[in-house]
């Protein structure tokens, strides 16, 4: 526990819900009772991967800071901790609060060997952005892309796919079928396309052990587990042929993290099976996604994707999305 002058910063509780959405709701000038619900439960039930802290004045509280575990999103090898939301109360700002939530996120990833804390805002946000300089943040290597859907999703107005052409050199991006042209493939009509269910671990952790050569079981039952559980709203899908899972995609729509006001989905996790790749898999996950999320007028998907990934990039620009209006930032923690 740790005090500064009055302000003392503990463990938040679920009793102070009440506390942390009407704050939200000042700062907001919305309610968003659901998502702090959610964030809360669940960090309650796997505190191994949250981390969340509350900070008092007076008995009363004049901020919170929610933040999670990253463990594989998109073939991470080291652990991160992802701040999602700091909030202070305006009256209680410029009083060291925010320095105090955010130093005792440090000394819990400290504790638990997390080298680095991870966030992203948007590039207007000009008080997020003088915190993170004051509190030591740099650019992270990696890009914040988004596809907008309004007027109907990428590929949900049936595009055909066109196969690449047999006397043509391969595009390494192209995931389109490698099959003859005497017909054109919808993407969505590559494989079956389906919910992901709790049934399809074993497909999920085998797809991203082919795919990255390592073994992230306790990842991808958590990933999937937020998947089913956490989200507000069931959006991840998984894609079949001959039977059996060859790719999943792994995302959430929620409100409140980060300080969004729209509703958003983020992709966390996107796989094809390398005996399948090249064949519209990929397409036809992305195809779907953005057909579901049409419907549930979700009007855009964001994803954090690291600048060396250039094949994942290569295909997400080839999909659609773009440069976001979001920056990625990181704080390397000395050892």
């Amino acid at each position: 526990m740790e005090r500064t002058h009055e302000l003392k910063v503990r463990r938040l509780a679920r009793t102070d819900l009440d506390a942390v959405v009407a704050l939200d709701a000042e700062i907001t000038g919305r309610t968003r009772r659901a998502y702090f619900e959610r964030r809360l439960a669940v960090a309650l039930r796997q505190p191994e991967l949250h981390v969340q802290f509350a900070a008092e004045a007076g008995g009363v509280l004049c901020g919170h800071a929610l933040a999670r575990v990253l463990e594989g999103e998109f073939g991470r090898t080291q652990p991160g901790l992802r701040l999602e939301v700091i909030s202070v109360a305006r009256a209680a700002q410029g009083k060291g609060a925010g320095r105090a939530l955010h130093a005792a996120l440090e000394a819990e990833a400290k504790k638990r060997s997390i080298g680095e804390l991870r966030t992203s805002t948007a590039w207007r946000d000009h008080a997020m952005l003088r915190f993170l300089d004051a509190a030591g943040y740099a650019l992270a290597p990696a890009e914040v892309l988004e596809c907008a859907l309004q007027g109907g999703a990428p590929g949900a107005d049936e595009e055909p796919v066109v196969s690449p052409a047999r006397d043509k050199p391969g595009d390494p991006n192209d995931w389109s079928a490698p099959s003859a042209n005497d017909y054109e493939q919808l993407a969505r009509d590559a494989a079956e396309i389906r919910l992901l269910s709790a049934h399809d671990l074993e497909d999920v952790v085998r797809i991203d052990r082919d795919f990255t050569g390592r073994e992230r079981r306790a990842y991808m039952q958590h990933a999937l587990d937020e998947a089913l559980r956490e989200s507000g709203i069931r959006i991840s899908l998984a894609a079949i042929v001959d039977g059996h899972a060859v790719g999943f995609v792994m995302a959430r729509a929620d409100l409140g993290d980060f300080g969004r006001a729209e509703p958003v989905a983020v992709i966390d996790a996107l796989g094809v099976s390398p005996a399948h790749a090249q064949r519209g898999i990929g397409r036809a996950l992305l195809s779907q996604l953005f057909l579901n999320l049409g419907a549930l007028r979700i009007e855009r998907v964001e994803t954090v994707v690291a600048v060396r990934n250039l094949e994942l990039l290569g295909f997400l620009l080839g999909a659609g999305f773009a440069r976001g209006q979001r920056l990625a930032f990181v704080k390397r923690l000395a050892g």
